[in-house]
C-alpha cells in the first residue's frame, strides 16, 4: 500500500517533465513574448496618436501607463479566476480580452476612449494570460521547474525585440488604426496558448499539489447552521461574518501585517515602488525624444529592440551569477547597483541625441534593466517568508502599480509645461538613484543591526537566507514545495 502510494508521486513527476509539458513551456514563452513584451511598442506609436488626437504628452501616455499599471496590479484578480476556474480559462479569457482591446482600440475616436480599451481591457487580458502561464508551469514541471521558468522568461526579451520593428513596419505601410487591428489578430494566439494548457490529472492528485486551502470560519460555521435546517444567522452576525470574511481576504493578498512588521520587507517594498515612479519612462519617451532630435522612425524604433535584444542574453547570466554562494542572502546590493546603473544611464541621453550616443546609452540601460528584472522578485524571497511569498507579493505590485499608472503621465505634463525632453531623464535619474541608495543603505544599517542582535542571540539555521526578515523561516523544500497560484510579475 505505502509502496504503491509513493510510485503515485514519482510516475506523476515522470509524466510532467517530458513529452507535453515541452508543449506547454513553449507556449508559455510565447505567452510572456506576446502579453509582457507587448508594452514595449507604444512608443512608436506616441507622436502618431498626439497628431490624430491633437493630445499632450501627459494624456498620451496616460495610455501606456494604464495597460501597464493593470498588467501588474491585477494579480489578486487572476489568482481568484485562476482558484475558481483554472489555469486554461484564465489564459484563453486574458486572450480573448487582450484582442478584443486592441480591436476596439482601432475605432476609437478620441485618446480617453484608448484609455478603457487598450489600456484597461488589453492590460486585464494581458495580465489573466501571462500570470496564469507562469502558474501552469509549476503543474507541468518538478524536477526542471527552475529550468523550465528562466527558459520561459526569455519570451519577455524576444518580445521586447521583435514588438518594436513589427510596430514600425505596419505603422508604415497600413497606419496606426489597421495596426492595431492586426495587433488584436495576434494577441488572440493567447487563446492557442491557452487551449495547449491541459490540466494536469495527476498532479491535482499528488502531494506535489498543495491541500485545499481551509474554508473560512465564518463561512463553516454558516454553512452548518443552513444545513442543519437552522433558520439564516441574525443580520448583525450575518454583517460580522462578512466583515471577518473580508478582512481574511485582505489578510491573504495584501500582506499588511508583513509591511508593518518586516522591515526588510517595508524597505524594499517603498524603495521598489518609488523607483517604479522612473523605471518606465525610458520605455515612453525615448522613441518620441529621438524622432524630435531628427531620427528617422525606424531607426528609433530599432532603439527599443536594442534593450530586448541584449536582455536575451544578459538576463540569464545576471540570474547565474546571482545564484552564487557569494551573494546569498546579499541580493539586494546587487539589485540596487542595478538600479544605480540605470538612473546614471540616463544622462547619456542629455549629453547627446545622436543615433549612436542613443545606441551606446540603450547597451547600458538594458544590462541595468535585466539585472533589476532578474532579482525583483529573488530579492523579494529574501526578504519575506516563503509561506508568506504569495501575500506579500500582492501588495508589493499593486503598490509598484500605482507608481507606474502616475509616473509617464506627471512627467508627461512637466514636459508640456516646460517643452523640453529632457527632463524625462532627469527625472527617471532621480527616482532611480535615490531608490538604489535608499534600499542599498537602509539594507546595510538593518544587516548590522540584525549581526548586534544575533551575537547575543542563539544562531539560526541558515540565517543568512531570510537575513532581512524579522522572523526567518527554512525554505521549503523542493519535494514539499506546490505550483501554488500567485500572482507574478516580470521586469
Amino acid at each position: 500500500m505505502s509502496q504503491g502510494g509513493a510510485a503515485a508521486p514519482r510516475e506523476a513527476a515522470k509524466r510532467q517533465d517530458q513529452g507535453w509539458a515541452w508543449m506547454v513551456l513553449l507556449a508559455a514563452v510565447l505567452l510572456q513574448g506576446l502579453t509582457l513584451g507587448f508594452p514595449s511598442c507604444i512608443g512608436v506609436f506616441f507622436t502618431d496618436l498626439q497628431r490624430e488626437f491633437q493630445a499632450s504628452n501627459s494624456e498620451t501616455s496616460w495610455f501606456p501607463s494604464i495597460m501597464v499599471a493593470v498588467l501588474h496590479g491585477g494579480g489578486p484578480l487572476c489568482s481568484i479566476l485562476v482558484k475558481r476556474f483554472g489555469c486554461r480559462f484564465a489564459v484563453m479569457l486574458g486572450g480573448l480580452l487582450s484582442g478584443v482591446g486592441m480591436v476596439s482600440s482601432s475605432f476609437c475616436k478620441s485618446i480617453s476612449q484608448l484609455f478603457l480599451t487598450a489600456g484597461l481591457i488589453t492590460g486585464l487580458g494581458s495580465c489573466f494570460s501571462f500570470q496564469a502561464g507562469v502558474t501552469v508551469l509549476g503543474y507541468y514541471f518538478v524536477r526542471w521547474r527552475a529550468l523550465a521558468n528562466a527558459l520561459a522568461s526569455t519570451g519577455v526579451s524576444l518580445g521586447l525585440t521583435l514588438w518594436p520593428l513589427l510596430s514600425q513596419y505596419l505603422l508604415d505601410e497600413m497606419g496606426w488604426r489597421n495596426t492595431f487591428l492586426i495587433f488584436g489578430g495576434i494577441l488572440l494566439n493567447c487563446c492557442v496558448c491557452g487551449a495547449i494548457m491541459r490540466p494536469v490529472e495527476l498532479a491535482s492528485r499528488s502531494p506535489l499539489q498543495s491541500p485545499k486551502p481551509a474554508e473560512e470560519p465564518g463561512r463553516r460555521a454558516e454553512g452548518a447552521q443552513l444545513s442543519n435546517g437552522a433558520s439564516s444567522p441574525h443580520p448583525e452576525l450575518q454583517q460580522q461574518t462578512r466583515r471577518t470574511a473580508c478582512f481574511q481576504m485582505l489578510q491573504k493578498y495584501l500582506a499588511f501585517d508583513i509591511f508593518c512588521q518586516n522591515k526588510g520587507y517595508r524597505i524594499y517594498t517603498i524603495g521598489v515602488t518609488w523607483m517604479m515612479m522612473g523605471f518606465a519612462l525610458p520605455h515612453v519617451y525615448l522613441v518620441p525624444y529621438a524622432i524630435q532630435n531628427g531620427v528617422e522612425e525606424r531607426r528609433a524604433a530599432l532603439l527599443i529592440s536594442i534593450i530586448g535584444f541584449i536582455n536575451i542574453f544578459i538576463r540569464p547570466l545576471t540570474g547565474l551569477l546571482s545564484g552564487h554562494r557569494v551573494f546569498t542572502g546579499r541580493r539586494i546590493y546587487l539589485f540596487s547597483l542595478a538600479a544605480l546603473l540605470c538612473g546614471l544611464s540616463n544622462f547619456i541621453c542629455v549629453i547627446s541625441a545622436e543615433f549612436s550616443v542613443l545606441i551606446i546609452y540603450c547597451v547600458i540601460l538594458s544590462i541595468a534593466m535585466s539585472g533589476i528584472g532578474a532579482l525583483t522578485f529573488q530579492v523579494l524571497m529574501d526578504v519575506v517568508e516563503m509561506d508568506r511569498f504569495s501575500s506579500a507579493l500582492g501588495l508589493f505590485t499593486i503598490l509598484e502599480s500605482i507608481t507606474l499608472l502616475i509616473g509617464p503621465p506627471l512627467t508627461g505634463l512637466l514636459v508640456d509645461i516646460t517643452g523640453d525632453f529632457h527632463y524625462v531623464f532627469y527625472n527617471s535619474s532621480f527616482f532611480l538613484i535615490s531608490a538604489a541608495l535608499f534600499m542599498g543603505l537602509s539594507f546595510c544599517t538593518l544587516e548590522k543591526k540584525n549581526k548586534l542582535k544575533e551575537a547575543s542571540k542563539v544562531p539560526l539555521d541558515d540565517a543568512s537566507r531570510y537575513q532581512y526578515s524579522e522572523m526567518p523561516t527554512e525554505p521549503q523544500s523542493e519535494s514539499q514545495s506546490s505550483p501554488a497560484v500567485v500572482y507574478i510579475t516580470s521586469i
